[in-house]
């Protein structure tokens, strides 16, 4: 590899516990990194979108937020979407609101906000480059407007109250009373189009309003029902007293500028929780009403809603094309972006180039890198596992028979048959023809769905009293146990050989008949384990705070001796020699024979390890950690390393071929540039 300078190591020495004799390793770097070639998002597609915004004029190009501060571009009205810039720092900034300046467009506005704070961005070049507005530096933003008749004029609503700047958003004042009990904690606000003096707003408790630019402020919860969260305002253009109010007591309209507002009927209590309420721009009686239970459309000013979708999906923003009315995109929770050429009658998932899946478990296909599975969490019916064929390319969601669980690890067999450990159980995917989902053509999706594999069939000794030669004696017994289904949390799976292996909320479990029954529980009294391998008969598992091993195919543990230094352990693994590697918070450990002695690797640039594997192409330990966008791969002979700049924080890697891929927290499955070496065995 080239690109990077090598990086000198020295030694390193610590002192030897008593328990365990521990030795440690002078490192120093093998060639340097691939920093320069990019590492690509992979996908699967889709995620939780969160709010559009238009170029005026441009209705095919668009700009779209996300939750883990990723702002998307389209050009072509939403059907394919890029990368376009993360403006704020880390993964978790969620962008509920961009704007595109009215008179300059290649300015544009993104406001954000996360746990702790939020913020402002600003790009002048059509979003290639970005700046933090600092009067709105740790401000978590939940609205965010332009004036129409004044674009000079930029409103913010914060958890702190609402603000104003008068010079596009190079200076800010608060225009609601400082320390406002009641004008703070705001998700909506709406600006009169034809006056940028009078203002609404809706917080977390009521709405509020100014009619001379927040010198003075009134209560409008005439006919609101007391406690509603305002999520949604939005005011005819055209006759400016009119306006709709989305809270969680349901829709409201108001024709007098606020006045008095009533409720409107036709929206189930169920879907009380109406995120955003959109106009249609060429035909104002036309509503629509994105809740979280689906989409629903007025086409007589609210006289009367009906739901456009299923009530599965969450609906945080609603974009209609102005030039084509018929056109209307979804931004929902987990299907990401939603797309509708009739008008919402029908809707069919617009998420190319958008990858937003918290990726927990992955599995490559041991006889062919191009077949890769992906398994999610916090998706429900959109998720489950993804499966490709062609190396990332294309997915296809394989979620039948998970029933929307969470997906935690994934494992291949001898045969083919592919695990997946959810948040109830083991699941299996028949393998067919050796192939796990061989059954249809080459390429497609496997079509089998998933089955449970949960069966418990573990045995008690039990004390039982019986006659015997006339005389009544207590006897032993062993009789199954009444716990009968494996429901838990399975967090890791290894099915290379004769006998499964499974870590679990409960304890340990293995099945010697391809999980048709499983044996186990807690093991030395904890059912925390968290990772498990399995080489040449010898089963390792670990929890955070210990190593296991069993000889017997998980019928007997026995404690395994670690470095006494260690807080967290994360992982384990095997090398194709027995040699076991360890990762945790304070690095790489390994041991040739069985925890007796333990090497550290020293000096390597990186702590808090979470995932480590064996890469039996490039003959390498791979590293990773969640705190960190490097990933290194140790030789294990030499104990020199080589390392990549992936620019993602990545919870595993793989190899795939002559490739590296990686499972992300928030952007999908992420694959690297072709290794250098690779290949040679």
């Amino acid at each position: 590899m080239s690109g990077l300078p090598i990086l000198p190591h020295s030694l390193g020495r610590r002192g030897v516990p008593a328990l365990v004799l521990l030795a440690f390793i002078v490192l120093f770097t093998g060639a340097a990194a691939q920093a320069g070639a990019a590492w690509s998002i992979l996908g699967p597609s889709g995620g939780d979108a969160r709010a559009f915004a238009e170029v005026p004029g441009q209705p095919n190009h668009l700009y779209l937020g996300t939750t883990n501060g990723w702002i998307y571009e389209s050009m072509d009205g939403g059907a394919s979407w890029h990368h376009l810039a993360r403006p704020g720092s880390g993964s978790d900034m969620i962008f509920d609101h961009i704007v595109v300046d009215s008179r300059d467009h290649s300015t544009i506005y993104a406001a954000g906000w996360r746990n702790s704070g939020g913020g402002l961005w600003v790009s002048h070049d059509g979003g290639r480059s970005w700046s933090e507005s600092a009067g709105m530096r740790g401000q978590a933003i939940h609205a965010f407007v332009q004036s129409q008749s004044d674009p000079e004029m930029l409103f913010a609503g914060t958890l702190e109250g609402v603000f104003r700047s008068t010079d596009s958003g190079i200076t800010w004042k608060e225009i609601s009373p400082a320390g406002s009990r009641e004008i703070h904690e705001l998700a909506s606000l709406a600006v009169d189009p034809a006056d940028p003096n009078i203002i609404y707003v809706g917080t977390w408790h009521l709405p509020w309003k100014t009619t001379d630019g927040g010198k003075t402020w009134h209560s409008i919860k005439r006919g609101l029902i007391v406690d509603s969260d305002v999520f949604s305002m939005v005011i005819d253009p055209e006759r400016t007293r009119t306006m709709y109010l989305s809270a969680c007591s349901g829709i409201y309209k108001s024709e007098d500028g606020g006045l008095l507002f009533r409720k409107i009927q036709g929206i189930p209590s169920s879907a009380r929780r109406t995120r955003v309420l959109k106009q249609d721009p060429t035909n104002h009686e036309i509503v629509y009403a994105g809740t979280t239970e689906g989409l629903y459309k007025t086409e007589n000013g609210g006289r009367t809603f009906r739901r456009m979708t299923g009530p599965d999906v969450i609906v945080n923003d609603v974009y209609v094309d102005p030039r084509d009315p018929k056109h209307v995109l979804l931004a929902t929770d987990r299907g990401g972006v939603l797309t509708s050429e009739n008008g919402g009658e029908s809707f069919t998932p617009s998420n190319d180039g958008v990858s937003g899946r918290k990726v927990e478990a992955l599995l490559v296909d041991r006889n062919d890198p191009q077949r890769m599975y992906a398994g999610v969490v916090n998706d429900k019916s959109y998720g489950g596992v993804f499966f490709t064929s062609d190396g990332g390319r294309t997915w296809r969601h394989i979620g039948a028979g998970l029933d929307g669980l969470d997906v935690f690890s994934l494992a291949e067999a001898k045969d083919g048959t592919v695990l997946a450990g959810t948040s109830h159980g083991i699941f299996v995917l028949p393998a067919v023809d050796g192939s796990a989902g061989a059954a249809d053509p080459p390429g497609d999706a496997p079509a089998s769905a998933w089955e449970p594999r949960n069966t418990l069939a573990n045995t008690l000794l039990k004390v039982a009293t019986e006659k015997i030669n006339g005389l009544r004696v207590n006897v032993e017994k062993r009789v199954k146990d009444p716990v009968t289904d494996l429901d838990a949390r399975v967090v890791a799976l290894d099915a290379s050989g004769d006998v499964w292996l499974a870590a679990t909320s409960l304890g340990l479990y293995s099945s010697k008949d391809k999980g048709a029954t499983w044996q186990g529980g807690p093991v030395l009294g904890a059912g925390d384990y968290e990772s498990v391998a399995v080489h040449d008969g010898l089963m390792v598992a670990a929890r955070p705070d210990g190593v296991v091993e069993s000889a017997d195919g998980g019928l007997t543990w026995m404690p395994m001796s670690i470095p006494q230094m260690l807080t967290r352990i994360h992982h384990v693994a095997f090398s194709p020699d027995g040699t076991l590697w360890l990762a945790a918070r304070e690095g790489v450990y390994f041991t040739h024979n069985q925890g007796k002695v333990w090497l550290w690797v020293d000096r390597l640039p990186l702590r808090d390890i979470d995932d480590l594997c064996y890469d039996p192409a490039l003959r390498k330990v791979l590293v990773s950690s969640l705190d960190s966008d490097q990933i290194f791969a140790i030789d294990p002979k030499t104990m020199k390393w080589d390392w990549w700049q992936t620019g993602f924080n990545v919870a595993l890697i793989l190899p795939a071929g002559n490739r590296l891929v990686a499972a992300s927290m928030d952007d999908g499955v992420v694959m690297g540039p072709v290794v250098t070496g690779a290949g040679a065995r």
